[in-house]
């Protein structure tokens, strides 16, 4: 049972940071829309489209990546907010990564524009902290059974009535 409640915690965990990875990846890349003066008041509508395909974006790109990063963490009771914040800046760098194409000829990328990279890392680092915050902070404890608990203090003998 306790495998399931994680198993969820885990699912709710990543749900957020997508949530979040979205949200940065879009206000970062429409910054310079959003920074003239001249364009005047946003629709709210059309942020709300625009996040909602964010996290569909972060969510199907990072899943596969984000779920390694996970279990290599949960396998190994690894906690430390440094290690989920470098795992989620590898997750954004892998999610670039694949949407650039690759000449195998020349073994390179064709086509990385370095502001699009620092997004995606940067989303994924923020990412992955907020999952630390959610999930990562208790990576493994479902496999340690609860701990028990000691028996309370033993009544005084003037205090029972069946006392003589």
């Amino acid at each position: 049972m306790p495998l399931i409640g994680r198993l969820v915690v885990i699912f709710i965990g990543f749900l957020a940071s997508c949530v979040v990875g979205g949200m940065i990846v879009v206000g970062a890349l429409l910054f310079p829309e959003f920074s003239d003066l001249g364009a005047g008041p946003v629709d709210a509508g059309t942020i709300d489209i625009l996040l909602g395909f964010g996290f569909i974006f972060v969510s199907g790109f990072a899943l596969v990546p984000a779920m390694v990063i996970v279990a290599i963490t949960e396998a190994l009771y690894i906690r430390s907010v440094l290690t989920y914040a470098v795992g989620g800046g590898l997750v954004g760098l892998a999610c670039y990564l694949g949407l650039v194409p690759f000449h195998p000829e020349t073994m390179q990328f064709e086509g990385i524009v370095r502001r699009h990279l620092e997004i995606m890392t940067g989303a994924g680092i923020v990412a992955g902290v907020v999952y630390w915050l959610i999930a990562g902070r208790n990576a493994g404890a479902w496999r340690h059974p609860p701990p028990s608990r000691k028996p309370p203090p033993p009544l005084p003998l003037n205090s029972r009535p069946d006392a003589p």
